[in-house]
């Protein structure tokens, strides 16, 4: 087996459109060798517990109005074009995320990391829910057959706190500046929402040297 490190947010939109380029071909290799975690990275630290208006937030962002529409324009074309569904319309909040990658960080601890942060990007992109909100991160994890009480005491505590903003640190001393960034077997890194084929090719390299080894 491989493994596949993935250091990403679930309110950036390149992350979404990179797992779901990586779940396709995934699909097609359901004998894949990647065995897959996924590591935390705030898009925005600095944002405060509440979050704020997402207009504000990418009017701030962006350099003003223009420029959000021009990059928000981009990140539309592409997901379209690819047939990928995003609501950005419903998206009224920008939310800290540092409680969402607790619930990812958490669920890894269950075996079901990739099911929450599915579940997580459905929840932002899809249907504009705020993932910074406590009550929305339970029902997420109940919906996962997480146990949502024993999460919201968690949750009401510090616990794990420090620990993942020393990983989302240690990231960013590593030389990651953006998310998506995927890590093959902890030496090849790839930045960037990378194409289904780019990863048909991994995978049938990695699998051929295995076939040969």
């Amino acid at each position: 087996m491989v493994k596949l490190d993935i250091i990403s947010d679930p309110i950036c939109p390149w992350c979404y459109i990179g797992k779901t380029y990586l779940d396709r071909a995934l699909a097609n290799h359901p004998d894949h060798p990647f065995v897959i975690e996924w590591h935390p990275f705030q898009l925005n630290p600095e944002m405060p517990a509440g979050g704020m208006d997402r207009r504000d937030y990418l009017e701030h962002k962006f350099g003003g109005r223009d420029g959000a529409v021009r990059v928000y324009g981009q990140i539309a074309k592409t997901a379209e074009d690819a047939g990928i569904e995003i609501d950005f319309a419903a998206i009224k909040r920008t939310p800290n995320t540092i409680d969402a990658h607790r619930l990812i960080h958490w669920a890894g601890i269950e075996g079901r990391q990739t099911a929450v942060v599915s579940k997580l990007f459905d929840a932002y992109f899809k249907q504009g829910l705020d993932i910074g909100d406590k009550d929305i991160l339970a029902d997420i994890a109940d919906s996962a057959e997480m146990d949502a009480a024993v999460f919201r005491k968690l949750l009401a505590s510090d616990a794990d706190l420090a620990d993942l903003r020393a990983r989302d640190a240690h990231s960013r001393q590593m030389g990651v500046t953006g998310v998506p960034t995927f890590v093959v077997a902890q030496q090849h890194a790839l930045s960037g929402a990378q194409p289904p084929e780019l990863w048909e090719k991994v995978i049938t390299e990695i699998m051929a040297q295995d076939a040969s080894a």
